[in-house]
This record gives structure tokens, sequence and C-alpha cells, in this order.
């Protein structure tokens, strides 16, 4: 019989002992680390997922990060627990943090997508593009129709001044994803750099017909987040008045 309170009151205490000794017993257990209560159930890993995704939607980063560590702690095999937490230390600035929880993705899982396309994008902003080239480059040969890898080829290859490889990473990218304007303003900055000027506007042009922001040289800004370094961006500035004199 399992020792409670109850059982303790009710059986010894009535039974045997009787009420005044029963009551004397209950205090001396209470007391001990014997009687301490347990929690019926810890809280799952994936409840401090769904809490730091909930912090990082409110850009409340250092919590968020706090509460995926907490779940990778709790399941350390669950690699997309891993990946969130290694993008959330991007957005938040954490560039070798960020690293180094996605490789510890990559050491468990080589041909992890999610994995090989966030830290392709980490290298990318950190200006480490050869790292960026093989890792984007390693998740499109994994997964052909991978647009993201390709998009941000194109974007490392322009600014290792690689024109010919960034124009067909654009151009693949715009194919799997004909609806972002993204590639095509990634398409159209390669086509610019080669010197390749009527190529340039006309993806410039497709990208406007997409989404009529990008006729506003300040919407423009927003490109850091695409990817775009701040050299990449201010040259398509230069293009936006190119194009729309």
């Amino acid at each position: 019989m399992l020792l409670t309170k109850e059982n303790l009151g009710q059986n010894w205490g009535c039974q045997i002992m009787g009420a005044a000794i029963a009551r004397h017993v209950i205090t001396v257990l209470t007391a001990s680390s014997l009687f301490v209560a347990q929690p019926t159930s810890a809280i799952p890993a994936s409840e401090y997922r769904a809490l730091g995704l909930s912090y990082r939607a409110a850009a409340k980063y250092p919590e968020a990060i706090a509460a995926l560590q907490k779940s990778v702690e709790l399941e350390p095999q669950n690699l997309s627990g891993r990946v969130l937490l290694g993008w959330t230390q991007h957005l938040a600035g954490q560039k070798e943090a960020a690293a180094e929880s996605l490789i510890q993705v990559l050491y468990r899982d080589p041909n992890s997508i999610p994995a090989l396309n966030a830290l392709g994008i980490v290298y990318l902003v950190s200006g480490k593009l050869n790292a960026a080239v093989f890792v984007h480059a390693w998740a499109a040969i994994l997964q052909p129709k991978n647009e993201i890898a390709y998009y941000n080829l194109s974007l490392a290859f322009e600014r290792l001044q690689s024109y010919e490889p960034a124009i067909s990473a654009a151009k693949r990218a715009a194919q799997l994803e004909p609806t972002n304007p993204h590639p095509l303003v990634a398409l159209s900055l390669a086509h610019w750099q080669k010197g390749e000027r009527a190529a340039a506007e006309a993806a410039y042009r497709q990208a406007y017909n997409l989404d009529a922001r990008y006729g506003d040289r300040i919407f423009l800004n927003h490109l850091l987040q695409a990817g775009f370094s701040q050299s990449q961006i201010e040259m398509t500035k230069h293009i936006l008045a190119a194009t729309f004199p």
C-alpha cells in the first residue's frame, strides 16, 4: 500500500495507533524528504519550443533563446528544435552561436536541408562567402528544387564577382519561386554588375510587376533582411533609378 496522509489517517490512525498518534506520525512524515510532493509531469520540450516561437514572434530574442535552449536540453536529439534555436540566434545577431547550433545539427545529420539553408544564410550575412557557397551548393545538390539555396548562391557569387554563376543561380531560384521578387532583384544585380544593363533593367521590371514597392527607394532597405549586403542594396537603388528614371 502506498504511504499517504489519507491512508495513514484512515487506516493506521483509526485501526492501530489511535487518532492522536496518527496525527503525530503524519506531522513527522510531512516534514521529511520522503513525503515531499513530486510534480506529476515535467514541462515537455514541445511547450518550450512553442514558448520560444511566441517570444521570437514578439522579437523578445533573449527570452526566445532561453526557452529554445531549454527545449534542446530536454530533447537533444530533436534536430528541428536545434534548427529553431540556431535561426533564432541568427535573428538576434548572435552569428557565432547560431553557426555552432546549426553545425551541431549537421554533425548528427549532414543532409539536413533546414540546417544547411540556415547555416548558409548565417555564413552569407557574416561575409563568409566561400563557406556560404559550399553549404548552399551542398543543399542544392541534395534538394534540386531548393529555391533558398539558389537564391543565396546568387547573392554570394555576385559578391565574389562570379557573375555567370550568380545569374544562373538567380534564374533557377526565380523559376522555383516565380511569385517572389527577391530572386529577380538578385538576377538584375548580377546582370548589372556583369555590364548587361538591358537584362538588368528587364529583370528589375519583372520584380516591380510582382511588387510595386520595388519602385520605392526607401523600401529597398528591407533587402538587408533578405540576405543582401549594404553595398548590394546601394547598387540595387542605382538600378532602380536607371530603370525608372
